[in-house]
């Protein structure tokens, strides 16, 4: 270690670091005990406690995170309003909007498959009793 030049060094050098201890009564470093150190105007160090980070709500299709849907707890989730948890169109909240096209794109073309063979099978009769 290098010889300190002056005493306002060597007295920076030696300061103790200010000890910091839980306010509440959880005294264990777990995710649910999480706090960041801040100063307060005093000049003091303290913990200032933060929330976990919440999973974004994802598709039940594609896994894709949803679109204008808040990261929330569940408790809180059940707290906002309605025109908050969901998205206003159909399976809002629950399905992004490709997957919600790409079933109704599904079902329209299943409806239309189901009339063609209809079509098909009244012009097959048709034939069978031209040709008798």
């Amino acid at each position: 270690c290098a010889p300190l030049r002056s005493a306002a060094a060597a007295q920076e050098y030696t300061k103790m670091v200010q000890r910091l201890t839980y306010k509440r009564r959880h005294s264990y470093n777990t995710k649910s005990n999480g706090v960041k150190i801040i100063k307060t105007p005093g000049g003091k160090l303290t913990f200032q406690y933060t929330e976990k980070k919440r999973q974004i709500p994802k598709c039940g299709d594609c896994g894709n995170k949803l679109i204008g849907i808040p990261a929330v707890a569940p408790k809180v989730m059940r707290t906002l309003k309605k025109r908050q948890r969901k998205v206003s169109r159909a399976y809002g909240g629950s399905r992004c909007a490709e997957c919600v096209r790409t079933r109704i794109v599904r079902a329209f073309l299943v409806e239309e498959k189901k009339i063609v063979k209809a079509v098909q099978r009244v012009q097959r009769k048709k034939d069978t009793k031209g040709k008798k």
